[in-house]
């Protein structure tokens, strides 16, 4: 009886370890997938643009000069003020040049005064000369002293002309509409004719941006502008969150830097809210055309190996493929790809480093925020 006792407690012992462990087989989780953030493949309309560092220049840059020698007796402005097209900038003492302009002034009456004289003894010459009054020499005689009379009036008047536009340099205005920068020379300096800048004045509206670009892009720059079109150029000041100012291409150099291997070109902008500033470096973009129906995938997505550029693909049963991609070029977050993928593909865009090939995944946000993982 005490076997069989014993031998009936082994086996209850048994039957509830065999039902535990039953019981815990069941229970055990399935293994997840490795967590990942997912984006689609889609179709759009890209531009194909070139994006290089450029640096502003002013449309017009003038070094204001006095074209007579004297006293600075007034300065009609402020450094750094703006100035319009003839606003009076400096004023030269003009005392001098008026006295000179009344001195040409009276030689001209005076020299007028003569020659009428002059012309009065010619005529009455020429009825003594029509009787043979007079000999023909003493005739010639008055008639080139009325013509000399007449020269020297000519000359009288240019040396008014001249005498006034001296006066007229003796107020200097702004030759352009612009910003004047710092004031070279102040009032009471006397200056030389045509010497040292007084001040410089940049035309900031409109404004250049000036860039360089490899040769290679050259071609198909021209290509694309022969074809008529206006060449979009962006600029947009470093750290400005803002939108970036439009502009048109204007200018092509005519010819390549041998030692840089790149050919200058300049964009023509507004400049209207003065964003832009002579001087300044700006991120440019110069959009040559625009791709239709571009294959565009995130850009987080693009791996690179030993074989090249490559992505995972995510199958339907939320494996993973390792594919192959030619990326034509890569704008901000997007991707143009040549090859390799088509629309409405979905890619992994993070947590590529714990992925193989046949992956099981788990999609816990996508790129963009707008999937969610199952």
């Amino acid at each position: 009886m005490k076997a069989s006792g014993r031998l009936g407690v082994w086996i209850v012992v048994a039957f509830v370890a065999a039902t535990y462990a039953c019981g815990g087989k069941k229970e055990q989780a399935p293994a997840k997938g490795a967590p990942v953030l997912a984006g689609t493949v889609i179709q759009k309309a890209v531009p194909v643009e070139i994006r290089i560092i450029g640096n502003c220049q002013a449309y017009s840059t003038i070094a204001v000069k006095s074209m007579v020698a004297g006293e600075i007796s007034q300065v009609h402005f402020k450094e750094g003020q703006d100035v319009a097209k003839g606003d009076l900038l400096f004023t030269i003492d003009p005392r001098p040049f008026q006295a000179a302009l009344k001195q040409a002034e009276a030689n001209l009456e005076r020299d007028k005064v003569q020659a009428e004289n002059a012309k009065a003894n010619l005529q009455r010459y020429e009825v003594l000369i029509a009787k043979q009054a007079v000999p023909r020499q003493q005739y010639d005689q008055f008639r080139t002293t009325a013509e000399a009379a007449e020269a020297t009036v000519r000359l009288d008047e240019a040396a008014v002309d001249n005498a006034k536009v001296m006066l007229g340099y003796c107020f200097i205005r702004s030759p352009i509409d612009g910003r004047t920068g710092n004031l070279l020379i102040t009032r009471g300096n006397v200056i030389k004719a045509n010497d040292v800048p007084l001040v410089t004045i940049n035309q900031i509206k409109p404004i250049y941006v000036a860039f360089s670009v490899p040769e290679q892009n050259l071609a198909e720059i021209k290509r694309y502008r022969a074809a008529g079109k206006s060449l979009k150029v962006e600029a947009l000041p470093p750290n400005d969150t803002g939108k970036a100012e439009l502009g048109v291409l204007t200018f092509i150099d005519n010819a390549v830097d041998n030692t840089t291997g790149t050919i200058l070109l300049k964009g023509t902008f507004v400049n209207g809210k003065r964003r832009l500033w002579p001087g300044q470096f700006v991120n440019v973009r110069l959009v040559l055309t625009t791709q239709p129906n571009a294959v565009v995938a995130p850009a987080p997505a693009i791996q690179t190996s030993q074989q090249g550029q490559y992505v995972f693909v995510i199958k339907p049963d939320l494996t993973v493929e390792a594919r192959p991609v030619v990326v034509s070029r890569t704008i901000g977050n997007d991707a143009i790809i040549d090859k390799g993928l088509k629309a409405g593909e979905r890619v992994v865009t993070d947590g590529q480093l714990q992925l193989v090939p046949g992956a099981k995944i788990e999609i816990k946000g996508s790129a963009t925020g707008s999937e969610k993982g199952s």
